[in-house]
């Protein structure tokens, strides 16, 4: 658990493990910056699956996506080769369209906070105009906020 967390009033958040694969490093040997977006995205779809909804299923029963509109990191410390990851999310913020989650990338061996984040994300249709978010999404999202 990040220290913290539930101090601060976060009581719904999902955690997704990742573990860094040789790709995703640089010459450096440490985790190039993007991955932790793409990490990002992982911890989002599996928040919403331990919320009890499917992304996959937003998209091909209610038409609708949830476009990034937004993205912000703030790297702490480096992730190397083979560390083992958990990707903490959680809602801050859910207003008609717009969706904000946080992020907290934690290395499992010492429980250091190596990045944190946030996105932003406006539902659409598949024309990707702005719509409502399916009313479903929009009440379980609710019952999540921090």
């Amino acid at each position: 658990m990040i220290p913290g967390m539930l101090k601060d009033g976060i009581k719904h958040f999902g955690e997704a493990a990742v573990r860094v694969r040789y790709q995703e490093t640089d010459q450096m040997g440490v985790v190039y910056h993007a991955n932790y977006l793409v990490w990002f995205e992982v911890g989002r779809v599996e928040l919403m699956r331990q919320m009890g909804l499917s992304y996959k299923d937003m998209e091909r029963e209610e038409q609708c996506g949830i476009a990034v509109v937004e993205a912000s990191a703030r790297y702490r410390a480096p992730a190397k080769y083979d560390d083992e990851l958990i990707v903490r999310t959680w809602l801050t913020a859910v207003r008609g369209p717009v969706i904000k989650f946080a992020y907290a990338i934690v290395r499992v061996a010492d429980q250091v906070v190596l990045c944190e984040g946030h996105t932003v994300h406006v539902a659409v249709n598949a024309e990707m105009k702005k719509c409502s978010l399916p009313r479903r999404y929009a009440e379980r999202f609710a019952e999540y906020l921090t």
